[in-house]
């Protein structure tokens, strides 16, 4: 095993992951972990944009109802005011780090998103993420003290403690450059979390490969706090057929005018206001009501209150894709139905992102800051991502200095040694397949007791034979990833079986009702030290 330190560790490379860097570096060097390549995050795929209060006619007061009304009662206020007074600002960060933004005659564009009361999002056409993500690589790469290691998964936090106190520090994590097949011990005085989500661990999602909860399971087993992963976000609207990583029709679409139809041409009933702008998990409920009760493959996304020029101007992505199969979108309606998007839950933070083990912090997808609540505010993630990382970032000072005084590392609790007997990949394959199929009938959309009480004995058999497949001491990356698969699956079952009524994302048939009295806070677990 190869030994690496650096002052400052940053596991993933999306917007969360490289604008830390990009602040920590001032501080000292950073190694960024990305287990691709640094460009595959999920903040590549975000179409719609990033949301905060730059027009005239909006305020940092309505940014946070607004929020706040997503949230279905569980958004911690002081989170998200902080998010909403602070975002301009890191807007103008990202524009200072070359972050093209759509601005035609100099002013920036603003699209308008489901739950939003203005227009407050801001966009680089439909390929906002991209653009982020393609600038965001670019300052990163003229950075001398920032090195990114591409192919490099993190297995397991490593852990540091004091003599003298007992006191528990993160002190970095164990690496696995899969390529090479080397595990890399990489120690550091502060790690920051930025591994994305977790929708992989569903059939049908609009996460990238690479979406498999890493972050939360490592810092569930090294001890450390997580909460809400009952409120996984399914968007309305990715194109039929929804296999492998669904295609994502923004919910921008809807905002420039489109509407949902039932396959007869019928506008889809939604019991709300703003219809086919409600908020997320109205929208994807009533989808999905309306797909059981009329065995309809899916619903159609009508463009035509949108003039063509308009489309091709500000979708010209989605058109591209849609092109490519067959669909003329300013022809024809687009088929389209809900897959998982985005956990509103992770690994629980303070306001400045530290978790409860001291030296580990976390932002961007991976994290419970408090912001999204029960339900996350369209294009509130890039935004969130940004502006805990910079928050994180100032906290480096004191931590770098706490973290020189005499702590010891642990013996890492991995064990270091292949699995005596290589795991088939078709057994690895399958079990994901098996547990992608589970976590989509039985915590789905729409829950039940019984299906959760189903789902939790079959993750734990699910649990049983990832480790027979390889567990903690396979080198084999699918293997690694199936254990987290696994492990986060385990934690959204036991969090939404907690949560026995109907909040925002979590909808129990045998408790559709919101029960503030009992259930008006967080859902948080911990685990004891080294947990698998």
């Amino acid at each position: 095993m190869k030994n690496h330190s650096v002052d400052i560790l940053v596991i993933g490379s999306g917007i969360a992951g490289l604008s830390y860097a990009l602040r920590a570096a001032e501080h000292g060097t950073v190694g960024v972990m990305t287990k691709k390549e640094r460009a595959e995050s999920s903040t590549n795929y975000a179409q719609g944009g990033i949301a905060a209060v730059m027009a005239e006619d909006d305020s940092v007061e309505l940014h946070v109802r607004d929020t706040l009304v997503a949230g279905a009662g569980l958004c911690h206020r002081e989170a998200v005011e902080l998010l909403a007074r602070e975002g301009s600002d890191r807007i103008r960060d990202l524009m200072h780090w070359g972050v093209q933004f759509t601005a035609p005659g100099g002013s920036l564009s603003l699209g308008r998103e489901g739950g939003h009361s203005r227009r407050r999002v801001v966009h680089a056409g439909d390929l906002t993420g991209r653009e982020i993500e393609r600038a965001l690589l670019a300052a990163v790469a003229s950075h001398p003290r920032v090195h990114v290691f591409d192919d490099h998964l993190a297995i397991d936090l490593l852990v540091r403690h004091h003599p003298a106190t007992g006191r528990r520090r993160c002190g970095g994590a164990l690496i696995l450059d899969h390529r090479a097949g080397v595990l890399i011990e990489v120690q550091a005085s502060v790690t920051l979390l930025a591994t994305g989500g977790l929708g992989q661990a569903y059939r049908h999602t609009t996460n990238p490969a690479i979406a498999t909860g890493d972050g939360v399971a490592m810092a569930y087993r090294a001890g450390v706090a997580v909460a809400n992963l009952e409120f996984m976000q399914f968007h309305p609207t990715a194109l039929y057929p929804a296999e492998a990583r669904a295609f994502l029709i923004s919910e921008a679409v809807r905002g420039e005018g489109a509407v949902l139809r039932t396959l007869d041409g019928a506008l889809l009933p939604i019991d709300h206001e703003l219809g086919s702008l409600a908020p997320r998990d109205i929208v994807a409920r009533h989808i999905d009501r309306h797909l059981k009760r009329s065995g309809e493959p899916h619903v159609l996304l009508d463009l035509s209150p949108i003039s063509s020029d308009h489309i091709a101007r500000r979708f010209p992505g989605i058109m591209a894709e849609c092109a490519a199969r067959g669909i003329d979108m300013v022809r024809e309606p687009l088929p389209v139905v809900p897959a998982a998007h985005y956990a509103c839950g992770g690994v629980r933070t303070d306001d400045v992102g530290r978790t409860s083990l001291p030296g580990l912090f976390a932002a961007g997808e991976v994290a419970c800051t408090g912001v999204h609540g029960a339900n996350r505010l369209a294009s509130n993630s890039l935004l969130e991502a940004v502006v805990y990382s910079h928050r994180a970032s100032d906290e480096l000072p004191v931590e770098l200095a706490a973290a020189a005084t005499g702590y010891v590392l642990d013996a890492t609790s991995v064990e270091l040694a292949p699995s005596p007997a290589a795991p088939a990949p078709v057994e690895v394959a399958e079990l994901r397949r098996t547990l992608r199929q589970l976590m989509w009938d039985d915590v789905g959309i729409v829950r039940s007791d019984e299906r959760l009480e189903h789902a939790a004995g079959a993750a734990a058999g699910l649990h049983e034979a990832a480790l027979r497949a390889g567990g903690a001491c396979s080198r084999d990356p699918d293997t690694i990833e199936l254990r987290n698969l696994v492990q986060v699956a385990e934690l959204s079952i036991r969090c939404a079986r907690r949560r026995r009524e109907s909040r925002g994302l979590h909808y129990n048939v045998d408790h559709p009702y919101r029960d503030n009295e009992r259930f008006l806070r967080d859902t948080v677990l911990v685990a004891e030290e080294g947990a698998d």
